[in-house]
């Protein structure tokens, strides 16, 4: 049995107008510095304050946001007493402000140990908004959260149906600023959902269709957003796509571009976007040498030439580096400015780290620790996946 979920998504021109319409008394932000050097808060507390609520402001959130960061959230917010949560900002916010209401409705779970298992009993105190401010990471629209513990140099991937927001605001004015830089590794973000999302073990009927949308809509329209960030029909969908993306992963799972993923971003600071999507082409490329991948359906969608899976599962990964390429994106590790030195150093961390992961158990092929290594090996020197 499997449960669909969707927060209430409010999507288009002045969709944060929807906030307006809020009921409550006090409102609390989790965000970062940017967001409030930006205008974005104001922006949203102007909409706050037409509905009558106060707000307070934790601005604090770092990206790849920490244990310590949430908990120092939570404590404040406990203090504040608010009736509704907001997430602004880009994934880290997002992610921040889920475990962190998680701690302000129950002190006394722990934050490492966030699972689906759990039955937490929230919203007794407050509901959840999510505002994206990228058109990425689609948290937004699923029930994850991904915290970083510092000690250990690991992200913590988890999750609980609970923490699903209870609304999403899909407001694309939000990012007509966005940089190129974050533009591309962003939108490489939504890629790579949206592919994992469809080719994963847990793909279902009812997620298939917004993974194939969300692959379609990035790759028309990434490209633009790139190359204009004033481009308001890119961006727009752009921002849709990370949504759509999010909904699809949220009700499946992701795979093994994920869990390689967050050891990079865990082990060497690299931003989200910019290590799952290096790692796609790879772990298509080790995923589909295994047989019994559905690529070839993604590339007949595009269509793209596919004779058959082994060609579909090429042309697919052909067209994700012309992707990359459009957009100035990294596809070895060393192209991140990583020497080969320090990343051999590492190598048996991020080897545990993807191992770790609990998406690397839902690929279409399981990756022991040899496959790892020698995957992380490849995506470093840029070589062809062949076994």
């Amino acid at each position: 049995m499997w449960i669909f979920s969707s927060p209430k998504v409010v999507f288009g021109d002045d969709a944060l107008e929807y906030l307006e319409n809020l009921r409550g008394e006090r409102a609390f932000f989790v965000t970062d510095a940017n967001m409030v050097a930006f205008g974005f808060v104001e922006r949203v507390q102007q909409r706050l304050a037409v509905a009558g609520l106060q707000s307070a402001v934790f601005a604090e959130v770092e990206p790849n946001p920490s244990l310590q960061t949430v908990r120092r959230a939570a404590e404040i917010m406990a203090d504040y007493e608010p009736d509704w949560v907001i997430g602004l900002g880009g994934g880290s916010a997002m992610d921040a402000a889920k475990a962190a209401w998680l701690l302000y409705e129950r002190p006394d779970a722990d934050p490492t140990a966030i699972n689906p298992m759990e039955d937490y009993g929230l919203r007794q105190k407050a509901r959840l908004i999510a505002i994206p401010t990228t058109s990425g990471t689609g948290s937004e629209a699923t029930w994850a959260t991904v915290l970083t513990d510092t000690e250990l140099q690991m992200k913590l991937s988890m999750g609980a149906p609970e923490l699903l927001p209870d609304l999403a605001i899909v407001d694309s004015s939000l990012v007509m600023g966005l940089p190129p830089r974050i533009t591309a590794d962003t939108g490489m973000d939504v890629l790579t959902h949206a592919v994992e999302a469809y080719t994963n073990t847990l793909h279902n009927d009812f997620t298939d269709g917004l993974a194939l949308k969300a692959v379609d809509l990035t790759l028309k329209h990434l490209p633009r957003a790139y190359a204009d960030g004033s481009d308001a029909e890119a961006r727009g969908h752009m921002h849709n796509a990370a949504a759509i993306a999010g909904i699809a992963f949220g009700n499946s799972m992701l795979g093994l571009s994920h869990a390689m993923g967050h050891s990079m971003g865990a082990v060497f600071h690299v931003p989200h976007g910019r290590s799952v999507g290096l790692f796609l082409p790879y772990v298509v490329e080790f995923t589909a040498n295994g047989g019994d991948t559905r690529y070839a359906d993604i590339a007949h969608f595009l269509h793209l030439p596919a004779d058959d899976e082994a060609s579909g599962a090429a042309a697919l990964v052909g067209a994700i580096r012309g992707l990359s390429e459009s957009v100035d994106f990294a596809t070895r590790i060393q192209d991140l400015g990583i020497e080969r030195a320090a990343f051999e150093q590492a190598l048996p961390k991020l080897v545990a780290n993807a191992e770790a992961d609990n998406q690397l158990f839902f690929n279409a092929r399981f990756a022991d620790s040899d496959d790892l290594a020698k995957l992380f090996m490849c995506a470093y020197e840029g070589r062809a996946v062949d076994w």
